[in-house]
């Protein structure tokens, strides 16, 4: 078809995907040509600004335009800011992007050079790296806190920075600003090993003189030099972002664009699965307050959300803000429901029960635990409807077709949390009989993956298509707790305090809203313009009217 005639995507539903990572963005027009580039500390809400109704009637014309011409956009992650700074300039100067002004021309970021064939090296600045012989470090995205480490290493290496060729008569006499030691004082030989050490400063050796001056910092904070304290938690700060390793990008390293097909084989590699793991569902709690502890479920497919299997809860057994127990009541009532399912689908007679359902298992085959049975009953349907069956791998879905749902156990359950989480979750499971289920915890803080009757968690590299993958549906989940979270808190507002009110119906109490705007308004009207409102009479709105005064 010609690319005139294509439909443009509604790139708002696949915003959902973008993790909230820092990382660059691409956005490409119809002939998948990239006509910007743009970096974010957190992805996911930089690229969703793009697409809100109210930020494009604010945009400016440029901005217009350009979203006008997208028609795909992809993103890369990374693990810092700085590094996101330096993906941007790489990506830009070697696309150059139509819609882009910053780095088309040949300015480039910093790196610090030393040329270690003369006999007093010095550390200077420069732009390109040249085969020359010298040592370079860098690139730095931040000027100002690579300039302030240099003169952090004057002080303390004592070296020479800035500058051209051998030291003047004065640098070599004289304590200056810049050396606050004689050189004269020491041969070159002595001073190339300040410089070496300076070296291994800069590439990253540098741990024990950060926690020096952490420890000057905590002195001086406690002397209640609070002036000096703040110079040297600046100093440290960059020192930290100057000495932080930093990727070198080139288009072989960068990250890939999402491939959900190969995300689900790296997952089944390095979680040592036997089948790739097709349907995975995740579980995250939302306790922002205690008046709603809720619950989502999500479902992702071959890789990729499968919506018509999301499912949501409101946590009903636990009181207060308890994530372990919350996560046991979901993943108990989820899971009884889909064995009960399941057994129903096979017209089986109870064998198992737990406090919410009873579970029909047929009694020839009463040796069976319920997992063997529900992976059973799964082919059984399978060849009943005449679905191709290729081992345990495609073996799974009750009610297929477009818009249905899938009734059955997924290859692999993860819990948003910790150990904590994961026990609570096993435990469900192994109450159910549900042994074999291959299940997951994936902590945020460090992103460490938790396995049954492991006790190290699994780290996996951060730009691991496994991880992404995880961090995909993790993230959705998160979003999808949150939204039904928001959605009970908005009708909590909604029940406001006429509520309360003798008299007034949930008819009249719209009717009210709806004239006055707003319970404050409402309480600022007289009694004549209350009673004014359609069904809503003289009395009724006298005792309105004390009541709000009164509350």
């Amino acid at each position: 078809m010609p690319a005139s005639k294509k439909e443009k995507p509604d790139l708002q539903k696949k915003v959902h995907e973008v993790p909230h990572k820092p990382g660059v963005y691409l956005m490409r027009d119809r002939f998948n040509r990239v006509i910007y580039v743009g970096k974010a500390r957190d992805l996911r809400k930089r690229v969703s600004s793009y697409f809100l109704p109210s930020k494009l009637a604010q945009a400016d014309l440029k901005t217009r335009a350009m979203l006008d011409a997208t028609w795909d956009f992809e993103t890369h992650t990374v693990r810092s800011e700085a590094e996101s700074v330096l993906l941007e300039g790489k990506l830009i100067k070697e696309y150059r992007p139509r819609y882009n002004i910053s780095f088309r021309d040949d300015k480039r970021f910093l790196v610090v050079r030393v040329d270690l064939s003369e006999e007093w090296p010095r550390f200077r600045l420069a732009r390109f790296k040249k085969d020359d012989g010298s040592r370079y470090f860098g690139p730095y995205a931040h000027a100002g806190a690579l300039r302030q480490t240099l003169n952090f290493m004057r002080k303390r290496f004592g070296v020479l920075t800035f500058g051209r060729g051998a030291p003047s008569e004065r640098e070599l006499k004289s304590s200056t600003y810049q050396v606050p030691v004689r050189l004269s004082e020491i041969t070159a030989q002595q001073y190339r090993e300040r410089v070496e050490q300076a070296c291994e400063f800069l590439e990253g050796k540098s741990r024990e003189m950060i926690a020096a001056l952490e420890e000057q910092m905590r002195r001086a904070a406690e002397k209640m030099d609070f002036e000096k304290a703040a110079d040297l938690r600046n100093m440290v700060a960059d020192l930290r972002s100057t000495t932080r390793p930093i990727r070198r990008f080139t288009r072989a390293s960068l990250p890939s664009t999402i491939d959900p097909t190969a995300d689900v084989r790296a997952l089944a590699d390095a979680l040592h699965l036997s089948d790739a793991p097709r349907v995975m569902e995740c579980f995250d709690i939302s306790n922002i307050s205690t008046t709603h502890v809720v619950a989502s479920m999500v479902c992702f497919r071959d890789g990729v959300p499968d919506k018509n299997n999301y499912r949501r809860y409101r946590v009903r057994t636990v009181e207060g803000q308890d994530d372990f127990a919350s996560m046991a009541e979901v993943v108990r009532r989820r899971y009884s429901r889909v064995l009960l399912q399941i057994s129903e689908s096979g017209n089986q007679s109870p064998r198992i029960q737990d406090e919410n359902h009873v579970i029909d298992i047929s009694v020839e085959h009463s040796q069976e635990n319920p997992f063997d049975t529900a992976r059973r009953l799964e082919h059984q349907t399978n060849r009943q409807s005449g679905t191709p069956i290729s081992g345990r791998e495609h073996a799974k879905d009750f009610g297929v077709g477009k818009g249905q749902s899938y009734v059955r156990l997924p290859d692999l359950i993860i819990v948003d949390g910790g150990k904590g989480q994961l026990s609570a979750a096993c435990r469900e499971l192994q109450r159910l009989g549900l042994h074999d289920l291959p299940i997951i915890g994936l902590a945020k803080e460090h992103e460490e993956i938790y396995r049954s009757g492991r006790a190290l968690p699994l780290q996996l590299p951060m730009d691991s298509p496994a991880l992404r993958l995880l961090q995909r549906i993790r993230d959705e989940a998160h979003r999808f707790a949150n939204t039904y979270h928001q959605l009970l808190m908005k009708k909590r507002v909604e029940e406001s305090i006429l509520d309360d009110c003798p008299g007034v119906s949930q008819n009249r109490k719209g009717r009210l809203l709806r004239r006055f705007g707003s319970v404050n308004r409402l309480r600022k009207a007289t009694v004549d313009e209350i009673a004014a409102t359609e069904g809503v009479g003289r009395k009724l709105a006298e005792e309105v009217h004390l009541f709000l005064q009164r509350h």
